[in-house]
């Protein structure tokens, strides 16, 4: 287990110019927890990731364990760009001995860790490779590595599966659940709710700057109304269906199940009364929306 490290996002705000960046962001990521950072392109993600790091002067307080971040505390810290910066002249040795040292590594120690951490990562490759002979899935995986190997207390990760096939995207995932599972404060972000939803404990999005959501998925989708309603039933028709209350858009998926958008939820008890006369419902389920369809709703804000 690593010294437990609780990071305190508190009223950040950052300008360029006359141009808010960031407009008061306020949340906290717990040691052992994996936090999702969302938000569509140019909502400020990246920005909040520098200003964790001190990369850019910024408004508000940022703390570890209640004291301010700073870069005396960069050792305790692994950052996985967005834009990927390896040295393809570099061996692989070379080049993670160079970013590992940053983090006060030393060199025996990171030549003596590296294999079990390829190994791990399945990377198709040996120390004595140069980067650029390595493909480009294999190179993020070299990254990564770099960026974990110190076993840092707090892992930042911008969009870590770009890239990545879905087999490699699955290794990833497993390798951010060991980290977290190891007492390291996780925070990433993603654009693919999938991965959100299977690894995060806690969902933040910033939208225009502003922070939308904060709470677990559970928490989020409970927030909004039962609007969604799958239903299945022997003989219901395209145009039984739409004439159903309160139908606002329906989907007919390959199960046979329909997905009806409801302008409404209280009409889901009328429509189950309707349809369960004597006659069996083989699907009826009432539910708020995914996830992944409530980003696509507060994106579009």
């Amino acid at each position: 287990m690593v010294k437990q490290t609780h990071l305190v996002i508190d009223q950040v705000k950052k300008s360029y110019r006359t141009k808010e960046v960031l407009k008061g962001i306020s949340f906290d990521c717990k040691p052992g927890q994996i936090t999702g950072l969302i938000g569509k392109n140019g909502s400020g993600k990246t920005t909040l990731f520098h200003s964790i790091l001190h990369f850019l002067d910024y408004e508000g307080k940022i703390t570890l364990n209640g004291q301010f971040f700073s870069s005396a505390d960069y050792n305790i810290v692994g950052y996985l760009p967005e834009e990927r910066s390896l040295m393809p002249k570099l061996t692989v040795l070379e080049q993670v001995r160079y970013l590992a040292s940053l983090k006060g590594m030393s060199n025996s120690d990171i030549k003596a860790a590296l294999p079990a951490w390829m190994e791990k990562l399945q990377v198709v490759g040996k120390m004595s490779d140069k980067i650029k002979s390595l493909s480009k899935g294999n190179q993020q995986k070299i990254q990564m590595i770099a960026t974990m190997i110190h076993q840092p207390q707090i892992l930042i990760l911008d969009e870590p599966f770009s890239g990545l096939d879905p087999v490699n995207v699955d290794l990833m995932k497993d390798i951010i659940l060991d980290q977290a599972k190891r007492g390291a404060t996780v925070i990433f972000s993603d654009h693919n709710m999938d991965n959100v939803e299977r690894l995060c404990d806690k969902v933040v999005m910033i939208n225009h700057g502003q922070l939308v959501l904060n709470g677990t998925i559970q928490e989020i989708r409970d927030s909004y109304p039962k609007e969604y309603l799958y239903l299945k039933k022997a003989g219901l028709n395209r145009e039984q269906v739409a004439s159903l209350p309160g139908c606002e858009s329906f989907v007919q998926r390959h199960d046979g199940v329909w997905a009806i958008k409801l302008t409404d939820e209280k009409y889901g008890p009328e429509i189950f009364d309707l349809l369960s006369h004597g006659e069996y419902i083989q699907t009826f389920s009432q539910e708020a929306p995914t996830l992944d369809q409530i980003f696509k709703m507060e994106a579009a804000k």
